[in-house]
């Protein structure tokens, strides 16, 4: 089952918003940092915010880090972003 993301339902309980009226689409993404998992959080929302419109909210599902000779090389983000929906497909 699909997660309303937390601020629509917010929104939804206070009469704010018509659930018929609003679709959000959800995707996953993995942003990477060589300096944090904030930094690879943030990169993955930065790309996301250029070619989508309307970005609703960033989850951070997982983080993980790269290790090459037994020390950190890339911290590795998971992130899902949520944003209004318009398309077709």
């Amino acid at each position: 089952m699909a997660r309303v993301p937390a601020d629509v339902m917010s929104r939804l309980r206070e009469g704010r918003e018509d659930m018929s009226e609003s679709v959000y689409k959800v995707i996953e993404l993995v942003g990477t940092s060589t300096e944090s998992w904030e930094k690879a959080a943030a990169a993955a929302v930065t790309k996301a915010s250029e070619s989508l419109r309307d970005l609703r909210v960033a989850e951070v599902s997982e983080l993980d880090m790269h290790i090459e000779d037994g020390h950190v090389t890339a911290y590795r983000a998971k992130v899902k972003v949520s944003f209004k929906y318009e398309g077709t497909d």
